[in-house]
C-alpha cells in the first residue's frame, strides 16, 4: 500500500504541473455539461411555416389562429399561391407548408368533411414525424371545437386527465443530463487513465520502472488510483451543477449513485489500460479509444432509445459498457430505484470490470 500511495502521489503531482491535461479534466467537463445539456435535444421549437389560405374565410383564419398563438410555430409567410410555399420548402427555407383549399368554410358550416393539407420536409425523419404530429394536434383541437359549437353535438360524458411519470414537465434536459453525467467521468477515465500509461512508453519511463521492484499490479493501482479519484470527483461536481443549475431531481440514494460509479470506472479505466497495451503513443491510444467511445455512445440510448435498435445490435450492445451506466443512471436519479432494481446490469459491470481489468494486466505484463 505504501509503494501505491507514492506512485499515486507521483501521478497527482504530474496531472497538475501537465498543462495539456488539467483543461481537459477540469474545463472540458464543465464546458460539455453546459453546452450539450442545452443544446442535444430532440424537442422541436420554432418550426417554420409557410400558410396557404385559398379559402379566406372565418373558418379558416380561427384555424390558422391556433398556429399563431402556439410557441412552436414560426410564420415564415403567406401567399395565395401554393407553389411559392413549394419553392420554399424545396430551397430548406421553411419547415412546413399549410394549404387550406377553397369551400374549407362551406364544408364545415355543412358537417361534411374538411380538408386541409399539410407538406413537411422529411429529409429528417424523426423532426418530421414529431412536427407531423404538432400539427396534426393542433388541427385535431380546433376541429374538437367546431364539434363542440355544432347543433346537437353529445356533450362531453368521459374526461381524461393524465399525469407524466418520472419528468412530469417532459423536459429533455432531464432525460439528458444523468446521460452527460455518465460521459464526464467516461472520458476521465477511458481516455486519460490509458493516456497516462501510455505516455511512459512514449517518454521512454516505462523500461526504468519494469527494473524497480515495483510489481506490476502496484504500478497499475498506482498510475489508475488517481483517475479514479478525480472522476468521482467530477462526477459529484456535475451532479451539484446538475442540480443547481437545472433543477435536475435525484430521487434515489446517492451514495448508490456513486457505488455503480465506481465499479463502473474500473470497467472503462481496464479499457483504458488495455488499449494503452497495444499501442505506442498518445495519439495512437487515444484514436482508438475515441474510435470505440463513438460506438459506445451512439448505441448507448444517450440520445434514442436501446429498443429502437435491430435485434443484432442489441445482442451487440451487451459488450457496451455505456449503455449500463446510462440505464442505471437515469433508473437512480429520476425513477428512485433501489439496488434491488439494478442488480442484473450491475452484475455485468461488475464481470465486465473484472474481465477487462484482468485482460488489461495480462496484456501489460506479456509486453513490458
Amino acid at each position: 500500500m505504501r509503494t501505491i500511495f507514492y506512485i499515486m502521489q507521483k501521478e497527482f503531482i504530474q496531472v497538475f504541473r501537465n498543462r495539456m491535461m488539467l483543461p481537459v479534466i477540469f474545463l472540458m467537463p464543465l464546458v460539455q455539461l453546459l453546452i450539450l445539456s442545452y443544446a442535444v435535444t430532440f424537442e422541436i421549437k420554432n418550426i417554420r411555416l409557410y400558410i396557404t389560405d385559398n379559402d379566406n374565410s372565418v373558418a379558416s383564419r380561427a384555424l390558422l389562429e391556433h398556429f399563431r398563438s402556439s410557441d412552436f410555430y414560426h410564420i415564415s409567410g403567406e401567399s395565395a399561391d401554393a407553389l411559392h410555399g413549394l419553392e420554399e420548402l424545396k430551397e430548406g427555407e421553411i419547415h412546413q407548408q399549410l394549404v387550406i383549399l377553397p369551400g374549407f368554410e362551406k364544408q364545415v358550416v355543412s358537417g361534411s368533411p374538411a380538408r386541409v393539407q399539410v407538406l413537411t420536409d422529411a429529409i429528417n425523419g424523426s423532426a418530421a414525424a414529431l412536427m407531423n404530429a404538432y400539427t396534426l394536434s393542433v388541427i385535431e383541437s380546433y376541429n374538437r371545437e367546431v364539434l363542440s359549437h355544432m347543433q346537437g353535438f353529445p356533450p362531453k360524458m368521459v374526461q381524461v386527465s393524465w399525469r407524466y411519470w418520472f419528468n412530469p414537465a417532459l423536459d429533455y434536459k432531464t432525460y439528458m443530463i444523468p446521460g452527460i453525467l455518465v460521459l464526464l467521468v467516461t472520458l476521465i477515465g477511458m481516455f486519460l487513465a490509458g493516456m497516462n500509461v501510455v505516455r511512459e512508453k512514449e517518454i521512454g519511463t516505462i523500461e526504468q520502472i519494469n527494473v524497480t521492484p515495483i510489481r506490476k499490479v502496484q504500478f497499475i493501482a498506482g498510475k489508475l488510483l488517481p483517475f479514479w479519484i478525480i472522476a468521482l470527483a467530477e462526477l459529484a461536481f456535475g451532479l451539484a451543477l446538475s442540480v443547481l443549475l437545472f433543477n435536475i431531481p435525484i430521487v434515489g440514494n446517492i451514495f448508490l449513485i456513486f457505488l455503480v460509479a465506481s465499479v463502473y470506472l474500473v470497467v472503462v479505466m481496464g479499457l483504458g489500460l488495455f488499449i494503452s497495451t497495444i499501442t505506442n503513443t498518445q495519439q495512437q491510444s487515444m484514436f482508438l479509444s475515441w474510435f470505440f467511445l463513438v460506438i459506445f455512445i451512439l448505441m448507448s440510448g444517450l440520445f434514442t432509445p436501446v429498443e429502437s435498435m435491430p435485434h443484432w445490435a442489441l445482442q451487440l450492445n451487451t459488450l457496451n459498457p455505456i449503455a449500463y451506466f446510462i440505464r442505471i443512471m437515469r433508473m437512480i436519479m429520476l425513477k428512485g430505484s433501489g439496488f434491488q432494481d439494478i442488480v442484473k446490469p450491475m452484475l455485468y459491470l461488475s464481470a465486465y470490470g473484472i474481465t477487462i481489468l484482468s485482460l488489461a494486466v495480462w496484456r501489460y505484463r506479456k509486453t513490458s
